[in-house]
């Protein structure tokens, strides 16, 4: 074969394989490329229609055995954790009786806290909401129910707000009982809480009427017991009606451990409770009956020892800490309405929200709130004389009268509760029907959205 011939054929083979090689590579990049291009437009169609699946981590909370990792409450307070470092609970002395002194509890409470360091935080505005009942059943056939509702009243407030509650339905010194029976409670409370810097007794026939009002605590933060009283009734008149013991805040501190101590000493723990009565009635000439009671001695050892006490307790008076009935039940629907008409113009404080954030709502709320004067919730209704357990009732009310206001102010409080759950009393009187509440309620007279 002619060698240029041989070249020719080979040089033509070559660039002929060559060709091939690369039409063939050519051929498959594209069909792959097609292919994948197909792929991804069918999943882009497939997500479009498709609702997305939810891609995010999966958390893991630590066990509740864990020693590093440590469960914490929702207030960010170790409640798996006490440590072996002795306390004041290690030493056999100490007693929760009303009888038995305290020495040295501002030391205790600082030295438990040291070693507790996650309840130090907030420490500060810590409250405990005590109250309480009689040990048996009432004899008012409605007497069990009211007394439900009441606590439950009590239960939602410091659900919104973030007080701890306890509630007692037994005599923890028999001999202390009736308006005396609080003070071996609170006592027992402040040794049981020493996390908490407040303990607020609320009387059982006391209910909550503004849900939203928060405790002015900064008020009062150099005064050691809060009341509800008048200076000039104490100190001018020498009035029995000064103040009302049945509803008070008390710091968790050793002037107050004292204090309830010289308070009780006064009560049927003490060999002079008879006297104590006959000394109240000289001095008090519009308390209506002899024996010694919780109030009149507060009010005995304001006037009496003033300069060892008065500056020390805070006589509220600036807003309803404890509103006498009589006078609050007639406002509650003239309140309700400016409530709904303050809302009709703020499209804000009509948002629905979760109750966990009913604060704010509360915040927004206060604002307006200064422009309407008396028109504000009673902060805490009581009703002082109905007895509501015992059916009992003080003569100058009518019993039905006690009954009704009492069912009107549990629906009135029980409204701003229900309205986060989505339902209203449409009638305060009737506590047994609700009505679901229309979106945007109450509904703006002029249409404006969001402010």
């Amino acid at each position: 074969m002619n060698p240029d011939l041989s070249h020719f054929q080979s040089s033509a083979m070559a660039k002929l394989r060559s060709r091939s090689f690369w039409s063939h590579l050519s051929d498959t990049f594209l069909f792959f490329a097609a292919a994948f291009l197909a792929l991804v437009l069918v999943w882009s169609f497939w997500s479009y229609f498709t609702p997305t699946p939810n891609f995010l981590p999966t958390f893991t909370y630590p066990s509740s055995n864990s020693k590093n990792n440590p469960v914490e409450s929702g207030f960010g307070v170790n409640l798996k954790s006490d440590p072996k470092d002795p306390t004041f609970y290690d030493d056999p002395e100490l007693s929760y009786s009303i009888e038995k002194p305290v020495k040295d509890w501002d030391g205790k409470r600082k030295e438990w806290l040291k070693h507790h360091p996650s309840f130090a935080a907030g420490a500060g505005e810590r409250i405990v909401l005590v109250t309480g009942s009689q040990p048996k059943p009432c004899k008012n056939p409605v007497g069990d129910h009211l007394l439900l509702r009441l606590f439950k009243n009590k239960v939602d407030y410091c659900r919104i707000h973030g007080c701890d509650v306890f509630y007692n339905n037994l005599l923890l010194h028999p001999k202390m009982k009736s308006f005396w029976a609080k003070f071996p409670i609170v006592k027992a409370a402040m040794l049981a809480h020493p996390e908490a810097e407040w303990i607020w007794w609320v009387d059982s026939d006391a209910l909550f009427t503004d849900m939203e009002f928060k405790l002015p605590l900064e008020r009062y933060k150099n005064h050691n017991l809060v009341v509800n009283g008048w200076p000039e009734l104490i100190y001018n008149k020498t009035s029995w009606t000064s103040l009302n013991a049945g509803v008070f805040l008390v710091r968790n501190c050793q002037w107050s451990m004292d204090l309830i101590r010289t308070w009780s000493n006064m009560g049927p723990v003490s060999e002079d409770y008879e006297k104590w009565g006959q000394i109240q009635r000289s001095m008090f000439k519009d308390k209506l009956f002899p024996e010694s009671d919780d109030q009149s001695a507060l009010i005995y050892l304001l006037y009496k020892e003033k300069d060892k006490y008065y500056d020390h307790i805070y006589l509220e008076k600036e807003f309803y800490f404890q509103g006498y009935w009589v006078d609050l039940i007639g406002v509650y629907d003239n309140t309700t309405e400016r409530y709904l008409q303050m809302e009709r113009k703020v499209a804000r404080l009509r948002r629905r929200h979760a109750e966990k954030v009913s604060e704010q709502y509360a915040a927004f709320r206060e604002e307006f709130l200064k422009e309407t004067g008396k028109w504000k919730r009673p902060f805490i209704t009581h009703f002082t004389g109905c007895e509501p357990c015992s059916g009992n009732h003080n003569q100058k009310y009518d019993g039905e009268t006690c009954s009704k206001g009492m069912v009107k102010a549990l629906n009135f409080a029980d409204n701003q509760i229900l309205r986060i759950y989505g339902f209203l009393h449409s009638d305060l009187l009737d506590s047994s029907t609700v009505t679901e509440v229309p979106f945007d309620y109450p509904n703006p007279t002029d249409g404006e959205g969001f402010s």
